[in-house]
């Protein structure tokens, strides 16, 4: 479709692993956020909402900063897990993804969270009068409902992790065929001679790809909510 070179294809292929491994490693625990925020009442509520959407308000590079003290190969939590489980994410892709992910939840736990509340409450309390357990409800009508928000903060998270830039330049630098992801090469190409035209096929490349998700995300959404409203 479009004439890249072999080193463009490695930044888009690496680029989209990175944004689908961020999304699905973040979701579990977005979903998990979304339904306390959404369902419990507790002390420090406000303070939770706020640490989870502080990434989105904070500069990305302040971000990758304290990913990088945090889970560097001497920050606390990633010498850890170096040296118990051979985990490194300091400059490597997986570190990208970690950043990514960072980056995306607050996206995925508000649309989350708005569609757990847009619930119908009185359907999950028919099923618990039934003798449906509270994890046997979630999964089977309040979870399906919820179905579109969900899938609507997976693609927002998605695609913030495929145009994420600073904080992962500053956790992973923007190393080739390891961390250089599509928002990097094109910031690469840009600052060399003669590579505009480069950095203009990964913008189409980049677009293309953002439209595609979003397209597909809301033909999805529609299907499943018709498929749960019964139409």
């Amino acid at each position: 479709m479009f004439d890249l070179t072999p080193d463009e294809w490695v930044a888009v292929r690496l680029s989209l692993r990175i944004a689908a491994v961020a999304t699905l490693f973040a979701l579990p625990l977005g979903v998990a956020v979304a339904w306390l925020l959404a369902r419990r009442n507790f002390w420090g509520k406000s303070l939770l909402d706020g640490f989870v959407h502080l990434p989105l308000v904070l500069p990305p590079v302040v971000t990758g900063y304290l990913l990088l003290i945090w889970f560097g190969r001497r920050g606390l939590i990633g010498a850890f897990l170096a040296d118990h489980f051979g985990i490194v994410f300091s400059f490597r892709w997986t570190g990208a993804a970690l950043a990514c992910g960072v980056m995306g939840f607050p996206l995925l736990v508000r649309a989350i969270r708005l569609s757990l509340e847009a619930v119908d409450r009185k359907l999950e309390d028919a099923a618990s009068t039934l003798g449906a357990s509270g994890i046997w409800t979630f999964a089977t009508v309040t979870l399906p409902l919820a179905l579109p928000g969900v899938v609507a903060g997976m693609v927002l998270c998605f695609a913030k992790a495929l145009g994420e830039f600073g904080a992962t330049i500053t956790f992973v630098s923007n190393i080739p065929g390891e961390t250089q992801t599509l928002s990097a090469a094109i910031y690469t190409y840009t600052n060399i001679p003669g590579g505009d035209a480069a950095a203009g096929r990964l913008v189409i490349v980049a677009i293309v790809i953002a439209l595609a998700a979003l397209v597909i995300s809301e033909w999805f959404a529609r299907r499943a909510g018709m498929r749960y409203r019964g139409d």
